[in-house]
Formats: C-alpha cells, sequence, structure tokens
C-alpha cells in the first residue's frame, strides 16, 4: 500500500510545480487530481501541455495517478448521461496522454420518482461504456462510492454488478454508512472484489481506520490510499503529520 492525496480540498490552491514539490518533500507518492482546481490539469490542454505534465510528473517522485471527475449518470435524462459519458471520454484521453492509471467518476444519488432499480441500471450501463472505451486506452475507471443512498454499500455493490466490466471498479470512499454494528467488515467484504482505489479522509476521526488498514493488508491491496481531507492554514505541516500517522495505521 503506498501512500498519495487528492488535490480536493487540501492542495486546490496549489501550482502544479508547488503542488508536486510540497508532495515530494512529505513523502506522498502519488495524487489524484480533481477538476477546476489551480494546478490547471484538465480537458482543454492541447497536446503540448499534455506532453509537459507527463514529462513533469515522470521527472518527480509524485505519479500522476488519477483525475477525479464530476461525471456522473444518474440522471433520469438520457442526454445528460449521454453528455456525462461523453464528457468522460474526454478525460480518458487526458489521462492517457498524461499517462494517469485512471479517471474517478461517481453516482450522486438515486433520483425520486424513479424506480431504484431503473437507476443503478443507468448508472451501471454508463460505467460500462466508459469501461470499454478506457480499456482501449489503458485508463481505468473507479466509481467513488458516494452520493446520498449511492454511498450506501449494499447499492454501490449492485450498480458495480451491473456495470460488469472488468475495467470498472470501485473508489472505497470511507463513508460513515460503511459501519455496520461497529465494523465496516460486512461493507468491506461486499464491496472487496471491486477495489481498484482507495479514499482516506481525516485519520483521527471515529472511523474504524486500523480496522481498516488491517483488511486492505489481508486483501493483499497494493495500489494507493489517497487522502481526501479538508483545508488547512499549514498544509505542509499537516502533510507531514499525515504521513507519520498514516505509517503507524499501516504497521502490521
Amino acid at each position: 500500500m503506498m501512500l498519495g492525496c487528492v488535490s480536493y480540498n487540501l492542495l486546490k490552491d496549489w501550482d502544479l510545480d508547488t503542488l508536486i514539490a510540497k508532495l515530494e518533500e512529505a513523502k506522498f507518492e502519488a495524487v489524484e487530481l480533481r477538476t477546476s482546481h489551480k494546478h490547471g490539469v484538465e480537458i482543454t490542454l492541447d497536446k503540448a501541455q499534455r506532453d509537459n505534465v507527463r514529462r513533469r510528473f515522470e521527472k518527480s517522485k509524485v505519479r500522476l495517478l488519477s483525475y477525479g471527475t464530476t461525471c456522473e449518470f444518474h440522471s433520469p435524462d438520457p442526454e445528460v448521461r449521454k453528455k456525462n459519458v461523453e464528457l468522460g471520454r474526454q478525460w480518458i484521453h487526458l489521462a492517457h496522454d498524461t499517462g494517469a492509471w485512471g479517471i474517478k467518476v461517481r453516482p450522486n444519488g438515486l433520483p425520486k420518482d424513479v424506480p431504484h432499480e431503473k437507476t443503478i441500471a443507468n448508472i451501471g450501463a454508463g460505467l460500462r461504456e466508459l469501461g470499454e472505451y478506457g480499456a482501449g486506452h489503458g485508463v481505468e475507471i473507479w466509481m467513488e462510492v458516494h452520493g446520498r443512498d449511492t454511498q450506501n454499500p449494499p447499492v454501490a455493490h449492485a450498480i458495480l454488478k451491473a456495470a460488469n466490466h472488468p475495467n470498472v471498479g470501485a473508489c472505497w470512499n470511507s463513508n460513515p454508512t460503511d459501519i455496520v454494528n461497529g465494523s465496516i467488515k460486512p461493507s468491506f467484504d461486499l464491496l472487496k472484489p471491486y477495489i481498484k482505489n482507495v479514499h482516506i479522509n481525516e485519520l483521527a476521526n471515529e472511523y474504524p481506520w486500523r480496522e481498516l488498514f488491517r483488511l486492505l493488508r489481508e486483501a493483499k491491496y497494493e495500489r494507493y490510499t489517497l487522502a481526501e481531507v479538508q483545508e488547512s492554514k499549514e498544509p505542509e505541516r499537516f502533510l507531514r503529520w499525515y504521513r507519520a500517522l498514516w505509517s503507524e495505521l499501516n504497521r502490521a
């Protein structure tokens, strides 16, 4: 297991060079870049700019792991879902061109007045279409376990089962809804076959972090855990503190 960071929200005001330098100093090994942040790595970049982003990361100790997109497929309107799939394709192109491993997408709830089974099928279809497209470009699709109702592990499991594509997986999101009778094991076991990425947050809160780290080790998870945390007035200090706490939790 390795430690990385999501640019949301801690790193959102750093340009790309600053972001890479600060993560290197704090011994973070990867980053997921969220759209609309100051780093400026967006689907609007031209070929020369994309090549420059790739080279900048290749020269650093930080891996450009993924892009945190806002693509979502829960809308009952087929035209809205179609636009989100097309937007996802553009992010896949950017990931391919800049050397990222995956793109993060999300469901964002179950619309009222639509049968849950229908929405689950719609989200699954969008994921499957992107999964197929991403496979042709060497880019994985990671569905964040996110959104009202859709963050519930049984619903997320149903969506991933509906997607039914080996290039589509889950981004575990460390939500309170993971906890069942004080344990995350039932939820983890449900999603374990799909987990391709992990978001972690405030490691000093009441979420059962030691259990999560133990379950990840037992599952032989050898990918990244990404800190998705709030802003700090002392971000460099916070990164060092976070790395130390993460190292302790990751100690067998």
